[in-house]
């Protein structure tokens, strides 16, 4: 079940502060407080779900294609084209400790060699 007071939904309602890289219609970006790697930026879509497996198979379509329009976005205005990965954490066991689906991005000087 969403719990509507997780730390996500408090900062998309303006509740939380955030260091915002990218906000649309769809999805909100912004810095993670406890990074690791050299740039590590969350990406959680507006709307109210819990993990990845939640998200498709109950968003509607235009909200999954705006979604993911966002990261590759987002990956665009950090100039990360080409090094970085993406990470989504679903259920406590896989790490997920925020159940708002959301995206890691992450890049490093040591991905290149890392891959």
């Amino acid at each position: 079940m969403y719990d509507k007071d997780n730390i996500f939904a408090k900062i998309l309602r303006g509740d939380a502060p955030s260091t915002k890289i990218f906000e649309d219609d769809f999805a909100l970006a912004f810095q993670n407080i406890a990074p690791r790697a050299k740039t590590h930026v969350l990406v959680v879509p507006k709307g109210e779900y819990t993990d990845i497996y939640d998200f498709s198979a109950n968003a509607p379509a235009e909200l999954q294609a705006g979604f993911w329009a966002a990261v590759r976005k987002t990956v665009d205005i950090l100039g990360l084209r080409d090094n970085f990965r993406t990470v989504a954490n679903t259920g406590a066991g896989a790490g997920q400790s925020v159940f708002h689906f959301h995206v890691h991005i992450m890049s490093d000087e040591r991905f290149k060699t890392d891959f």
